[in-house]
């Protein structure tokens, strides 16, 4: 596994580096569509050349190592078809079109909710039938149709997987170019927010964004009608820090594969010291 291991490390940094030079989303989407389209094929022939020492192994590479590899295929293309299709008009016409695809994606998402709980809680009871090369059942996924094209190098739902991650990079980028647009028509800016406030955020950043989405997760600021982009905005402001691309944190977050709620959980264990060191 560490062969499979160094290539996606290898494409990782090479997508971080167009990312960096290409200010061209096209053009990027073109990149890195040809450069994943590679890996791919290499990957590809070192599964087919040789056997997995066993079916853990398998079904590990299926279920993490290929779909990692197949959803930046799945995002680049589909984010070239976005962009290349993108209005050239007002921006309110761009946000509905951006939100129309975010639509789109989520529908995809709650078509496939039971595999997407199955998989995001870490499921393993179906690994099986799920990622491992000859146990597909058309009876069982009629729906799924990848493993028909590629026996040798699918199953069931690796494929299921990748467009599940690659779809969660899409709506971070689709959300964070609306903030974009909708930020366009604000005249003051961040920085001067921030200097109407004296208080500063000395944590990490990953903390305050995982609070950020605590909040916003519990309705308790305007009946849950405020949007997740207006409470990070206000937070910024209060505590006079930049929280970025917080969309693609809090996939980071949800990513974990621990306590996926750490800073939240260090609030409670310390607020029920102090409680406990008053009442003694």
């Amino acid at each position: 596994m560490e062969a499979y291991a160094h290539i996606i490390e290898e494409l990782d940094y090479s997508l971080e580096t167009l990312e960096v030079e290409i200010d061209d989303v096209t053009e990027l989407a073109e990149a890195g569509i040809k450069l994943t389209k590679k890996t791919l094929k290499s990957i590809r022939e070192l599964v087919v050349d040789k056997e997995f020492d066993c079916k853990e192994d398998e079904i590990c590479f299926f279920k993490v190592t290929k779909p990692r590899i197949y959803s930046k295929l799945i995002y680049y293309v589909k984010l070239f078809n976005i962009e290349s299709k993108r209005p050239k008009s007002s921006n309110k016409n761009q946000i509905r079109y951006f939100n129309n695809h975010i639509d789109k994606l989520q529908q995809y998402l709650n078509d496939n909710l039971d595999f997407y709980h199955y998989y995001r809680r870490g499921g393993i009871t179906f690994d099986e039938q799920y990622f491992l090369r000859g146990k597909e059942d058309i009876r069982l996924f009629p729906d799924t149709f990848h493993f028909f094209t590629d026996e040798q190098f699918a199953t069931s739902h690796d494929s299921t997987v990748a467009t599940i991650l690659a779809y969660d990079l899409l709506i971070v980028y689709l959300k964070r170019e609306i903030d974009k647009l909708e930020n366009n028509s604000n005249n003051l800016s961040l920085q001067d927010l921030q200097k109407q406030s004296n208080i500063t955020w000395t944590a990490h950043k990953i903390d305050l964004i995982e609070l950020v989405y605590a909040i916003h997760s519990t309705d308790v600021i305007n009946n849950g009608t405020v949007e997740i982009k207006d409470i990070a905005r206000v937070v910024e402001r209060i505590f006079k820090i930049d929280l970025g691309d917080y969309y693609r944190a809090f996939l980071e977050i949800r990513m974990r594969k621990n306590s996926r709620t750490k800073f939240l959980d260090a609030l409670k264990h310390k607020l029920i010291k102090r409680m406990d060191e008053v009442d003694n």
